[in-house]
């Protein structure tokens, strides 16, 4: 059978991808495989304008928020389930030098970056001795609900298969690809850490870092906001359930759940959090994080049949929206790809 894409991986990039192209009338299959430790599974799906101790304002902010959150909200609504919601950042600081910085930049008049009023607001729930600030308008993609509903849909309209991606029997043509049965224009890489050793991508800058994150039953905590004192406490789309994390590990032996974040994380909830809890899941798994820290997007420079959408690492819920559409309006329509993260920008390294 003949499509016009062959996508392999649905994770954020290969659901927004396949959505796109969708929309403007291009016939996908999309072949994935369930991995228990795929970045989608351990993402908190926070979508957060500013990053850091030094509260950075996040590339491309002022694009990459108002479409994510429209994005969400569109796919959801195809689908008939929420998928986003608004919950602002409840910054606790946990020095007070980190109070004074954050201080400092409200002086700057940073959009992002607030005083919050009622200092003794969350006393009931936490512990801080130096008090907090907001940081809005921040998000929260509800993946674990959104990936699943999509698979769904795919499945329904026979444009999905569950299955590990061969690479042995892809051939290529000159007009296209072939794949067991299955002809197409192009196949569009929306791997994840599979772009590691992926032959036609391996070149790239990738700088594959690994998170684990826990998942909590509490159900005596408000969910109104995402909660920040060193870990991210956030709220999950099953009432009572959190997730919280903030592991970023750049030397590790392997992506399985270790003893040492369980152990230290559970320490720190046991000092910030006042409520009872439960810790129900321990999860683990690489991100696809690059070297500059910028997105793969794009068509081969040597074949172009072949193309990519990866490298979101850490901002994968924020960042894999907006250039998923962006792919699709350039196969489709030829329009450009922003610069700094078109793949072409490594012509020489993937040429070799």
């Amino acid at each position: 059978m003949h499509y016009d894409y062959l996508i392999i991986g649905q994770g954020i990039a290969g659901t927004f991808l396949s959505y796109y192209l969708q929309q403007l009338e291009k016939t996908v299959l999309v072949i994935d495989e369930v991995k228990k430790d795929s970045p989608s599974r351990i993402t908190a799906g926070i979508i957060n304008p500013v990053t850091g101790r030094r509260l950075v304002t996040v590339w491309m902010a002022d694009q990459i928020l108002p479409f994510a959150w429209d994005a969400y909200s569109a796919i959801g609504a195809q689908l008939d389930i929420p998928v986003i919601s608004q919950r602002n950042v409840i910054d606790f600081f946990p020095n007070p030098f980190m109070r004074e910085g954050f201080l400092e930049k409200i002086k700057t008049g940073d959009q992002h970056v607030h005083a919050y009023p009622e200092q003794n607001h969350f006393n009931h729930f936490f512990n801080y001795e130096f008090g907090c600030g907001e940081i809005r308008p921040a998000y929260t993609a509800h993946v674990e609900v959104l990936l699943p509903a999509w698979r769904n849909r795919l499945n329904n309209i026979g444009a999905l298969r569950e299955e590990r991606f061969d690479r042995t029997l892809l051939q290529y043509q000159n007009n296209g690809i072939s794949y067991k049965d299955v002809t197409a224009s192009k196949i569009i890489y929306c791997d994840g850490p599979g772009g590691f050793e992926n032959p036609q991508f391996s070149k790239l800058p990738y700088a594959p870092n690994k998170g684990e994150a826990l998942v909590l039953e509490i159900p005596d905590l408000p969910p109104h906001h995402i909660y920040k004192k060193s870990m991210m406490l956030v709220p999950m789309v099953e009432p009572g359930q959190f997730w919280v994390g903030s592991s970023y590990v750049w030397d590790f032996d392997n992506a399985d759940p270790t003893q040492e974040f369980y152990d230290r994380t559970n320490a720190v909830l046991k000092e910030w959090l006042k409520l009872p809890y439960k810790i129900l899941e321990h999860r683990s798994g690489l991100r696809p994080a690059t070297l500059e820290r910028r997105p793969f997007c794009g068509i081969h420079p040597l074949h172009p049949q072949v193309g990519i959408l990866n490298g979101m690492g850490t901002k994968g819920c924020s960042l894999a929206p907006f250039f998923a559409s962006e792919l699709a309006e350039f196969l489709v329509n030829e329009k450009p790809i922003a610069a700094d993260a078109d793949v072409k920008r490594f012509t020489k390294v993937l040429s070799r």
